[in-house]
């Protein structure tokens, strides 16, 4: 079959442009297809402009799926040493901050800057804006239709992201070529996004927007769809409800209807620590102070004071509280259980939960079993990371394997 391309990539993100670099440098001829003006918007805007592009300690653990395993193959294959090598290649000033994130030192510019010159060592036609208006299987070929003419090829690889952030043009478009291709896809939902509440439980921290406390959180259960998940980081409070990374990461896990549960010591409690919050609660010289006075020692003076409040505390002295109380506030502040009424949506999401069933992928070309030539890679997969750089990660992994396979496959 002459005069037909080796692979189409429809998408032009994190995932999509990498898979091309490395397809077209391994000789490969590659086209990219984008509905977008400009290429890279998602990369641009992440990270507050910075980009966490990867995470040094990225592992299968920190990504959920329907199927744990599905990530371990993809991530052997091009770890997130082999990205960081990339970029330091290319001489991109990075710093590490919280948890091995690794960010951009100058702009996420520089990133979308390398995916681009590495489409070019590869030979990749990059086309945009651009609609695709269908694909089908033609004989031995593929065809994808588009406003501009029909593209043959040996192969197609969806890489089109997922639904957040709708404002720069997010789509389902790779979940609906699965379903039309009798694919299965499972149900989708927002994830690292802030909460909201509209509980009578969350009148008393309504004023406290802006105040941001280390915390530890869980959601969700071992029994449920992707389990339980159990973090340590900073919680913010909104006018809205809840958000910060403690709160992103635990809404992966979250289903309507749960309770999220909160430590408000358990972000900054080593043991040392506890032993200190259980003697601040029955030492003798605090008889004679307020109670709000008391928990400021181990909480901000606006959360202290708002905790003394729910408890009908406020005003009291600590020798006025009885033991009954005392032990009912301390087991407030390590286990205060609330009910979310949903998350902030599509637009405030970070990433989107669920997606192609990897049950129909081959973990280590990530095409899909009933269809030779066909390939799904980066978010449109049900492979969802935690919050600090994973999600960039499983593109570069994930569009690796693909490019890969694109490569060793002789037709």
């Amino acid at each position: 079959m002459s005069g037909i391309w080796d692979a189409v990539i429809v998408g032009g993100g994190a995932a999509g442009l990498f898979c091309a670099g490395v397809a077209g440098q391994l000789g490969k001829r590659v086209l990219v297809l984008d509905h977008a003006s400009v290429l890279g918007e998602k990369i641009r805007i992440s990270g507050g402009g910075r980009c966490n592009f990867t995470n040094i300690n990225s592992k299968p653990s920190h990504f959920l799926s329907l199927n744990p395993h599905f990530v371990k193959g993809a991530l052997a294959r091009y770890p997130s040493s082999e990205f960081i090598g990339l970029v330091k290649r290319y001489r991109i000033a990075h710093h590490e901050k919280h948890q091995g994130q690794l960010f951009c030192d100058h702009s996420a510019k520089d990133i979308i800057g390398m995916l681009m010159e590495e489409c070019r060592l590869g030979a990749v036609s990059i086309r945009n804006p651009i609609t695709v208006h269908g694909i089908n299987r033609q004989g031995e070929a593929w065809e994808v239709a588009t406003n501009q003419g029909i593209e043959r090829t040996r192969s197609v690889v969806m890489a089109t992201g997922g639904l957040p952030v709708p404002a720069i043009g997010a789509s389902d478009y790779a979940l609906n070529i699965a379903k039309q291709f009798d694919l299965p896809v499972t149900p989708v939902r927002p994830a690292l996004v802030p909460l909201s509440f509209t509980s009578d439980e969350f009148t008393h921290f309504s004023d406290l927007a802006g105040l941001s406390v280390p915390v530890s959180i869980s959601a969700g259960s071992k029994s449920l769809r992707y389990g339980r998940g159990d973090f340590q980081e900073d919680l913010l409070l909104t006018h809205k409800g809840l958000s910060g990374p403690a709160v992103l990461q635990a809404s992966s896990y979250w289903l309507e209807g749960e309770a999220i549960e909160i430590n408000w010591l358990g972000g900054r409690t080593s043991n040392e620590l506890q032993m200190n919050c259980d003697a601040l609660f029955e030492d003798p010289a605090n008889r004679l102070k307020h109670a709000d006075t008391i928990l400021m020692n181990i909480l901000p003076q606006r959360l202290a004071k708002a905790f003394a409040e729910q408890q009908s505390l406020l005003g009291r002295k600590w020798a006025e509280v009885s033991k009954k109380d005392r032990q009912a506030l301390k087991d407030r502040l390590q286990r205060w259980s609330v009910k979310p009424a949903g998350t902030l949506g599509w637009k405030k999401a970070e990433v989107m939960l669920g997606g192609v069933d990897t049950k129909a992928l081959d973990g280590k070309t990530m095409m899909a079993k009933s269809h030779h030539g066909l390939y799904f890679i980066g978010e449109c997969v049900d492979v969802t990371g935690h919050l600090g750089g994973h999600n960039f990660q499983w593109a570069w992994s994930s569009g690796f394997a693909c490019a890969q396979a694109l490569a060793a496959d002789p037709a």
